[in-house]
Formats: structure tokens, C-alpha cells, sequence
């Protein structure tokens, strides 16, 4: 999909095949900027989360501490977007509905694009399979 936004949240799924490739933070920027231009970019709380995840996973103490750096720098260059009351309303309303029509979503997709939904924002993402099922959701494809 084409999107119109003015504005980006950052799918985990990006960033951690980023972070998985080894990609250094600024690449990776970089590279994302490469394809939205100087639009505004905001990560979720819940890519925090996603990303952290993987930290306490590594296998090695040296790809624990690439993945630290990987996140903290993020998070020093991307504002990071608190998962508010409002975001909960919409995780409610469409899970709600979605589920009415036996369509489930992945909880943690519906999060971080309920952050872009309640922004009004775009997700740029390579999980097209997950977001495109989020109604009104403006998609640009990384």
C-alpha cells in the first residue's frame, strides 16, 4: 500500500531483522530514512518491550550487550510512544469487532498499531500479513 501519512510508527518487525543482521543503529536509521524521506518517526513502548526482549534471550554476554546498545540507541534517537488509555480504547474496539468476524490478530501487532492509529499515523512495517488486518491502518512496506 501507498501511504499518505505524514508520519511513521516503527514496527518491531524491522527492527529486530535489523538488530538481528547486525545492523548498527545509525544503518539502520539510515536505511529507513532512505525509504520514508524526513518524515517523523515514533517507536511504541511495546517495541521496547519487543526489542528488550531479545536482550535477556541472547546466547553470548557480547550479543546481549550489542543488543542493549542496539535498543538504547534507538531509544535516543526515536521518541518512544507510551501505551496510553487511548491506545487501550482502540485495542478494545477492534479487537472486539476483528474477533466478531473470526479475525484474530497478534495482540502485540494490534498494540503497536493501535500507537499509530491514535497518532494518526502510519506503520512502516515487513509484517504486511498482520497490520493489513487492522482496519483504517495506513501501511508503508519496508
Amino acid at each position: 500500500m501507498e501511504s499518505t501519512a505524514l508520519r511513521v510508527v516503527l514496527d518491531s518487525s524491522a527492527l529486530i531483522g535489523a538488530e538481528r543482521a547486525k545492523f548498527k543503529t545509525p544503518e539502520v536509521i539510515k536505511t529507513i530514512r532512505s525509504c520514508i524521506g524526513d518524515l517523523p518517526i515514533v517507536i511504541s513502548a511495546l517495541t521496547v518491550a519487543e526489542l528488550g526482549h531479545g536482550i535477556y534471550r541472547a546466547q553470548t554476554p557480547e550479543r546481549r550487550q550489542e543488543r542493549r546498545r542496539f535498543l538504547d540507541e534507538l531509544k535516543s534517537q526515536i521518541p518512544v510512544h507510551p501505551v496510553t488509555e487511548a491506545t487501550a480504547e482502540i485495542i478494545a474496539r477492534i479487537d472486539g469487532e476483528q474477533a466478531a468476524k473470526g479475525i484474530n490478530l497478534p495482540l502485540s501487532d494490534l498494540i503497536i498499531g493501535a500507537c499509530a492509529l491514535e497518532l494518526g499515523y502510519a506503520i512502516g512495517t515487513s509484517n504486511l500479513r498482520d497490520f493489513s488486518r487492522i482496519p483504517g491502518m495506513d501501511i508503508i512496506e519496508f
